[in-house]
């Protein structure tokens, strides 16, 4: 499986990926239910086998002045030395929670499958999905959240270890949790629930795909792997920083969304690694980090970019996807071979 991920996939990589036999991946997160629909369609005009769309299930935010006028004062500075002005009083974030109009919208197109970040949305619009022939899948970090996952139907769990570029799918658990590694957390997944497990977080090449199969996996998920390839849709900033990855350049971080997220570490990240104040939740602190990536974006720096991959980065090759999933699933095929 080709990882989805919002803002850098597209129909190019997802229909390569399906043709090539895994399964393309668009993160839909961002998308309106027209622009949930148009992707659909560029991406059956690709390919006619399944792909998967994914949505993040967070619940809606719930912040206090206090808590936004802490990070006001936390970054005002930066945004002085960066001639950022006044912030917009009514910010309109990038992320809404999945809702009835994406749910409409999904009926409409009948993917081959649908899966969740953060948690699932409820029980009677995963009955319509289910009702209308998709696969659910959904993403856990730990056993407990694995149960709850198996417990509301989902067909199967992404097991998403610590090592994963991105978002945590974190929703059960605290966001200071205890970080279980993909090796750690494939296994006991496997021994505790009844359907398919995938394996997510660190696996780059044939040798960390042949591992998570023999530590029982029924299937994997790479995403940074696949932002190598010349059909991902990152920026030039993006892509030097994933060719000239390292196993110790990323670090979790809530102070871009206000969900712990794996990216490339920088000065910011630092600073606001060492402030203990409760960021705003997901997705409003992009209010506040927002006009500071977009600086960094157009001054060409670092200091305040949020360039996401894992932690397993520097195995990638730069191949177009099609070849590279064969050239994966070939080289797995080899190394699990008696």
């Amino acid at each position: 499986i080709q990882a989805p991920m919002a803002g850098s996939t597209n129909s190019e990589l997802v229909g390569a990926v399906s043709n090539a036999g895994g399964l393309g991946s668009h993160g839909c997160a961002r998308m309106t239910a027209t622009e949930l629909i148009d992707t659909a369609k560029d991406t059956r005009a690709i390919t006619d086998k399944p792909f998967n769309l994914n949505f993040f299930a967070h619940a809606e935010p719930a912040n206090t002045p206090e808590e936004d006028a802490n990070v006001l004062s936390l970054l005002a500075g930066s945004y002085l030395d960066r001639g950022i002005g006044e912030l917009p009083e009514n910010h309109k974030t990038m992320y809404d929670p999945f809702d009835e109009k994406i749910l409409a919208a999904l009926l409409e197109i009948r993917p081959g499958v649908v899966s969740f970040h953060f948690g699932l949305p409820t029980s009677d619009m995963l009955g319509a999905l289910r009702d209308a022939g998709c696969i659910i899948l959904c993403s856990a970090t730990t056993v407990a959240e694995a149960k709850l996952l198996a417990d509301s139907g989902v067909d199967a769990v992404i097991a998403q270890g610590w090592e994963a570029g991105g978002h945590r799918g974190t929703f059960h658990t605290s966001f200071e949790d205890f970080g279980i590694g993909t090796m750690a957390l494939v296994p006991q997944i496997v021994d505790t629930i009844d359907i398919p497990v995938i394996a997510a977080g660190g696996i780059a090449d044939a040798r960390g795909i042949a591992a998570a199969f023999k530590l029982g996996a029924s299937g994997v998920q790479l995403g940074s792997a696949f932002l190598s390839c010349p059909e991902a849709s990152i920026s030039d900033a993006h892509r030097s920083a994933i060719r000239n990855a390292r196993d110790d350049d990323t670090r979790l971080t809530r102070a871009f969304s206000g969900r712990p997220a794996r990216a490339r570490n920088n000065p910011y990240m630092e600073k606001m690694t060492e402030h203990r104040t409760r960021f705003p939740d997901f997705p409003m602190m992009y209010k506040f980090s927002r006009p500071l990536m977009e600086s960094s974006a157009a001054n060409n720096d670092n200091e305040f970019s949020f360039l996401l991959y894992g932690q397993a980065t520097a195995l990638n090759c730069e191949l177009p996807a099609f070849e590279l999933l064969e050239k994966l699933a070939q080289e797995a095929q080899d190394l699990l071979s008696p």
